[in-house]
Parts: structure tokens; C-alpha cells; sequence
């Protein structure tokens, strides 16, 4: 009975502690808001460390480099709240936009170029929905072969050079401006509110997050797995070959190299965002911030002329120091 009390008080004392961390993490953490958060300190920072970065054509080119990126990032979150990875959203990039600039370089009418371009980048998608929702072949594996087939695709047909000398009806796209905005940029905040209202308010989205869960819950409840494992990564696909489309438009050529390592960017910011890596958690809200931390991270590294190679370590870093936060937080729920 002693020893009953001396637990019963030990546990009392260690909730007191500990009762104030609890219930910060339990009610008031929210991942996309440390985002936030950390978005504004390093801006702060990199508005002091660099003349430039505050600059008007600075920033416009900021947020139309953002905007390509986000785009994918916005497809790769339904795919990582379902505990998957695609790894192949660059090479979809590379892949849609030099077969869409073959096309119109060879007569297709532009719309038509386009919307070839996008089949493939579903038909990428397709392929990666159907080979992990129906084999044990981890998503890692499935979506790190097509991106080796996408990329060596785009380069077998553009023979390794660029397809330039587009219609200026379809460069024009990607370069031009609605008021002092880029119209890219009017294009992302279209698909991060359509992607918000699916994951937010559908029964879609409801089944995405459950099966990020636990996918057997999900599975004795009677939903079709294989289908929404399919489509997160259909939609993921589509919206790496909508990021194409934009670059070769704003670049006026197909790069079979484009998208190179743009899929690292993506998953880190839907990571950074506040979304867990193991999937059931995470938000596009979180996501847009993401995005925008990675972006202004890469722009101002860009600005004070640090090394390439160290601005992997430095991204590195900074993945790493959102997952421990977030999983600092997560623990003690």
C-alpha cells in the first residue's frame, strides 16, 4: 500500500512537471505554424545578410521560382500523408516538357502539345499507382526506376539537347505577368486551394489521411486502397507535368535536364511544413509555407554566393532539424 502511494505521488510530481510541455504540444502546437514562424525569422535574417534579397525584381523571381516547385510539392503531400514517396517528379518534369516542345516544334497545335505532355506525366503517375498499390515493391523503389526511365526518355528524344524555337503563344504562358504578378504564381495559389479543399473537405481526402494511418484499418473498413494509393500518386504525377509545362514555357525550350533534383526540394518542404514523413499528419497549408522557407532558403544561399555543395548540407540540416521538432512535439502527445 506504501509503495502504491510512493508510485501514485511519483507520477503525480512527474505530470506537474511535465504538465505545462504537455499540454502545449497536445493544444497549441501546430506545425505549420513554427513554419511560419521560421519562414519570417530567415527572411529577417537574409533581408539583413543581403542588400538584394528585399529588392522588387528579386522577389518576383522569388516567388515565380517558388511557384514551380510548390506545385509539386502540393501533389507530393497526398502522397507522403499515405506513408508513400515519389521520387520521380523531376524526371516528369523533364520528360513532359521536352515531349510537349517536340510536338509543337514539329507542327501539333499548342494545346495539344500541352495536353500530350500532361498524359504522360498521368501515365507516369498511373504506373507508379499500379505497381506499388499491387506489388510488395516498396514506393522508393518503384518511383526512383521511373525517374531513371523518365529522365533517360527525355534525353533518348531529345537526343541530350534542348528543343527550343517555341510558339510564343505557349512561351508566353510562363513568362508573362497578370498586373506585377507572374502568372505562374496565379497558378499555384489555384492548385494549392483546389488540393487544400480536397484534402480538407472531401471523403477523398478523409481516406488519405486514414490510410497514412494505418492502411489495414482502412482496408477492413472497406475502402478501396488500391484505388486511392493509385490516384495520390496520379495526382502527384499531373501536377509534376503542370510544373513542366510552366518551366519549358517560361524557359521558351524543352530541357531534357530540368527538374533535376526539384524532388528533394518538394519532399522537403512538404516535410518541413509540419507533414510526418511516416504519413496521417500534416496539412497544404503546412506545405505552402514549406515551400516558401525552402525557396527563400535556396534564393538567399544563392544571394550570398554560398557553394552548391554546401547548400545541400545546409538543406540537409534544415530537413533534419523539422522532423526532430516534430517529432520532439509528437512524443510527448
Amino acid at each position: 500500500m506504501l509503495q502504491g502511494r510512493l508510485v501514485k505521488m511519483q507520477a503525480t510530481g512527474v505530470a506537474k512537471k511535465q504538465g505545462f510541455l504537455y499540454r502545449i504540444s497536445h493544444s497549441y502546437y501546430k506545425p505549420e505554424i513554427f513554419a511560419g514562424v521560421g519562414l519570417i525569422l530567415l527572411s529577417i535574417i537574409l533581408s539583413f545578410a543581403s542588400p538584394y534579397f528585399l529588392t522588387r525584381n528579386n522577389l518576383i523571381n522569388l516567388v515565380r521560382q517558388i511557384s514551380l516547385y510548390a506545385i509539386i510539392a502540393s501533389g507530393m503531400t497526398f502522397v507522403i500523408l499515405t506513408g508513400g514517396i515519389d521520387l520521380s517528379v523531376g524526371s516528369i518534369v523533364a520528360v513532359t516538357g521536352t515531349f510537349a516542345a517536340g510536338f509543337m516544334k514539329g507542327g501539333t497545335p499548342v494545346w495539344l502539345s500541352v495536353l500530350i505532355g500532361l498524359g504522360i506525366a498521368i501515365l507516369f503517375g498511373l504506373f507508379n499507382g499500379l505497381v506499388i498499390s499491387n506489388t510488395r515493391i516498396p514506393a522508393i523503389i518503384v518511383t526512383l526506376s521511373s525517374m531513371s526511365i523518365g529522365r533517360g526518355a527525355a534525353l533518348l528524344y531529345s537526343n541530350g539537347y534542348p528543343i527550343s524555337g517555341l510558339p510564343s503563344t505557349f512561351t508566353s504562358f510562363g513568362r508573362g505577368y497578370w498586373g506585377p504578378i507572374p502568372i505562374p504564381v496565379y497558378v499555384m495559389v489555384a492548385i494549392f486551394i483546389i488540393t487544400y479543399i480536397i484534402i480538407s473537405h472531401t471523403r477523398f481526402g478523409r481516406y488519405v489521411y486514414a490510410l497514412g494511418g494505418s492502411e489495414e484499418t482502412v482496408r477492413l473498413s472497406g475502402i478501396a486502397v488500391k484505388k486511392v494509393k493509385t490516384m495520390v500518386y496520379i495526382i502527384s504525377g499531373f501536377m509534376a507535368g503542370i510544373s513542366g509545362m510552366l518551366l519549358a514555357s517560361r524557359l521558351g525550350s524543352g530541357q531534357p535536364l530540368s527538374g533535376d533534383g526539384w524532388e528533394l526540394d518538394a519532399i522537403a518542404a512538404v516535410v518541413v511544413g509540419g507533414t510526418d514523413i511516416a504519413g496521417g499528419r500534416g496539412t497544404i497549408v503546412g506545405t505552402i509555407i514549406g515551400s516558401f522557407i525552402i525557396g527563400v532558403l535556396n534564393n538567399g544561399l544563392n544571394l550570398l554566393n554560398v557553394s552548391p555543395y554546401l547548400q545541400l548540407v545546409v538543406k540537409g540540416f534544415v530537413i533534419v532539424s523539422a522532423v526532430l521538432v516534430r517529432a520532439g512535439f509528437v512524443r510527448h502527445k
